[in-house]
């Protein structure tokens, strides 16, 4: 390759039997060189326009394949993790071959697009930068500022509260002010033989008490009303940051854990709201006491008040220093204990497999490791932290020496008196026991911009799913559903290309293929749990993307195959899809998915409290719970996806007579293994490798010895092996069984 430059390369992990070797594409100017995976012999084809270079990917395989006008010439597998370098080589053998059937000498700068959001992508970036769920930067102080958008609401009661505080700590420090003429005009005169002035005196301690009842009232008043508008505002962050997380897509809630996310509505939230209840609340009191101290000191004495505020730049640098590494730490720290809440999350709602197969321990383990981990991230942050409070603590007290000492000297050449000196001492007092109560404020307001960051995470998210800037109206659904040359990827994998498929109103689809094929890939787009990455998708001629998603989805009915239900009673389940449904519709629901009989022999019927994810029903009763649901909201499209591929054969027929009531007049599309079941569909819809491969009724599909016909013959021969396994038929006849 003298001479040549090379502009993109791939390395391969596959080879064609899909095993793990070693192999490397190689583009240049002038030709594609390769290393095969098997032979590790090297090839190359000059480049000309009729070359052609397909990239595609299936079930976690990326296959990239040269070919001419006739034939292939190469073909390169790899799995998705060198997809990017896959799409990289791609986009740049097209630009190459755009620059020969042009006939310019020159390569332009090449440009490759984002697979995902077709954003310019840098060729050494691993992701879109784009396509980045979450912020990686480490929190700021001033992420706290974005909390204003909630106080906002309640400006005037903060406005209040600080005006309060004010007040308050201005009565606060009239205390040390009368101590001086108390000093100087009774006791010191009194040590002296001057008989003590008892109206002087009263006086004097009339306005210390009256100064303390004062302080004592605005201080109560100030802190009442800052804590029910903290109370406020972190309640309206919950709600807001539950509220968006609801109308976030699927594919936000793919990427994340459920103790994750509980750990940030639940815990952070709460961290912001004490910080804002308690902490904030001292820190302006500190702040206004330093102030309005500091202006006091140098009213009596500027140099007495100027070495008061030496230790100030050293504590001053010790906070900027110890603030960064509390940041990040902070977060860390947040991140650890998600780690905690998420070993509750999976082992709590999977305590029945946990019991089944004996793994108590190890789960008990896994929360041992998370804990000590979290505990380890702690003992970290508080080696840091446990020697800053403490430092803090002697500076202060090498300041009170230090105004000892100088004070005794001004005092000793008749510069001030012994009443301004303990004065002077009272307001330094208070005044190094704000700056290290401000000091220790670092901690928690470190902790509190942590947990706006984590929050603020999920307020800045925008769904991939997202409303119409003008909604469309949807008149009364009639259930035409066109699916217009469909594509989506999922991250850097295709999943659905080139999909077009048409369904009348009322028209029963069945959706069938292997696993992966891309079926309930297909159904998520119908229900717009995802949005297309190419084409459209149109309900009576609308697309789904103009009509707002609540709107739309109150068309589709939705059985799963392991159907959700909720803590709370059978007839509040029922009616989860219309919450104000009378106790007759739920009824006539339960009845047409066949679930009266059973609902009736529970002991509290309707009013029955059903388990969490409704642990204390069988399967099929689930089941019918969910299809009496669906029946309730009347859609105008079904959606079954493999509504009974885990229940018993008695009890699929139980469902089957539920689903025959619930599919009648609505345009359906059912997702089932068993081919068995979808006879009654009006068209078949064969899928395989995220294409459209066969459409047809069963026995015109069966005629044509497809991939159905493939399908359909090796699932009877599994059902026909099992009916009668070799296994039984060789096995040793027990003692005392008959022949």
């Amino acid at each position: 390759m003298s001479g040549e430059e090379i502009i993109a390369t791939l390395e391969t992990d596959l080879d064609e039997r899909l095993r793990f070797a070693g192999g490397f594409v190689a583009l240049t100017g002038r030709r594609i060189l390769w290393r095969d995976a098997d032979t590790k012999a090297w090839q190359h084809c000059a480049l000309a326009s009729s070359l052609q270079l397909v990239h595609h990917d299936h079930a976690g395989v990326g296959t990239l394949q040269l070919q001419d006008a006739s034939r292939r010439l190469a073909s390169w597998r790899f799995t998705l993790a060198q997809n990017v370098a896959a799409t990289r080589l791609q986009s740049r053998f097209e630009q190459l071959l755009d620059v020969l059937s042009s006939g310019t000498s020159e390569s332009p700068e090449a440009e490759l697009l984002c697979p995902t959001c077709k954003a310019p992508l840098d060729p050494d970036d691993e992701e879109c930068p784009n396509c980045a769920q979450e912020l990686t930067a480490p929190p700021s102080t001033w992420t706290l500022l974005r909390l204003w958008r909630f106080a906002r609401p309640y400006r005037w009661p903060l406005l209040a509260g600080f005006l309060l505080t004010l007040a308050s700590t201005a009565a606060t420090l009239v205390a040390p002010y009368l101590s001086m003429p108390l000093m100087d005009k009774v006791l010191i005169p009194y040590q002296n033989g001057v008989p003590i002035d008892v109206h002087l005196v009263t006086l004097y301690l009339g306005g210390l008490a009256a100064s303390a009842l004062v302080a004592w009232g605005l201080g109560w008043a100030r802190t009442y009303i800052l804590a029910l508008v903290s109370e406020r505002i972190g309640a309206d962050l919950r709600t807001t940051t539950y509220e968006h997380l609801l109308n976030l897509s699927l594919e936000y809630f793919g990427g994340k854990r459920t103790g994750d996310l509980m750990a940030r509505i639940g815990s952070e939230t709460d961290r912001i709201n004490v910080f804002l209840s308690l902490h904030l609340l001292d820190f302006a009191t500190d702040v206004l006491m330093i102030v309005m101290t500091s202006v006091i000191l140098f009213s009596i004495n500027p140099w007495l008040a100027l070495v008061t505020l030496l230790p100030l730049p050293f504590i001053g640098w010790m906070i900027h220093v110890v603030r960064d590494k509390l940041r990040t730490g902070f977060e860390k720290i947040d991140r650890v204990w998600s780690e905690v809440t998420n070993v509750l999350a999976d082992t709590i709602p999977g305590i029945r497999v946990v019991k089944a197969f004996a793994q108590e321990r190890r789960e008990a383990q896994r929360f041992r490791d998370a804990n000590r981990h979290n505990l380890a991230v702690n003992d970290k942050l508080n080696r840091v932290w446990s020697l800053f409070s403490p430092t803090v603590s002697l500076l202060t007290e090498i300041g009170i020496l230090v105004v000892w000492a100088f004070g005794i000297w001004q005092v000793a050449h008749d510069q001030i008196t012994v009443g301004v000196l303990t004065a002077f001492l009272a307001y330094i007092t208070r005044f190094y026991t704000r700056l290290d109560s401000m000091s220790r404020i670092v901690s928690v307001t470190q902790k509190a911009a942590a947990g706006a960051k984590r929050i603020f995470d999920i307020l800045d998210h925008v769904s991939s799913v997202p409303e119409p800037a003008n909604p469309q109206p949807l008149p009364r659904v009639e259930g035409r559903i066109e699916i217009d040359d469909v594509g989506f990827r999922y991250g850097n994998r295709a999943v659905i290309r080139g999909v077009d498929l048409t369904i009348t109103p009322g028209e029963m689809i069945g959706l069938v293929g292997h696993s992966g094929s891309g079926k309930s890939t297909l159904v998520n787009l119908i229900c717009r749990f995802y949005d297309v990455s190419q084409g459209a998708i149109r309900i009576d001629g609308h697309d789904i993307r103009d009509i707002a998603v609540a709107d739309y989805r109150r068309n589709i009915g939705l059985v799963l195959q392991e159907p959700f239900l909720f803590f709370g009673t059978i007839a509040e389940n029922i009616a989860y899809g219309k919450p104000g449904a009378s106790r007759e519709e739920i009824i006539a629901a339960a009845r047409a998915a066949h679930a009266h009989e059973f609902i009736l022999r529970l002991p509290q019927g309707y009013d029955s409290l059903v388990g969490e994810r409704g642990q204390g029903l069988s399967g099929g009763e689930r089941q019918r719970i969910s299809i009496a649901r669906a029946l309730l909201i009347d859609p105008r499209i079904l959606i079954l996806d493999e509504a009974t591929s885990s229940v018993d054969t008695e009890t699929e027929k139980e469902i089957q007579k539920a689903l025959d009531n619930l599919v009648r007049g609505r345009t359906t599309i059912a997702i089932a293994h068993r081919l068995s079941t979808l006879r009654r569909a009006d068209r078949l819809v064969v899928m395989d490798r995220g294409k459209i491969v066969e459409v047809g009724p069963h026995e015109a599909l069966m005629e044509a010895q497809g991939a159905y016909y493939r399908l359909y013959e090796a699932q009877a021969r599994n059902v026909d092996t099992e009916a009668v396994s070799p296994e039984w038929k060789n096995a040793p006849k027990l003692e005392g069984t008959p022949s």
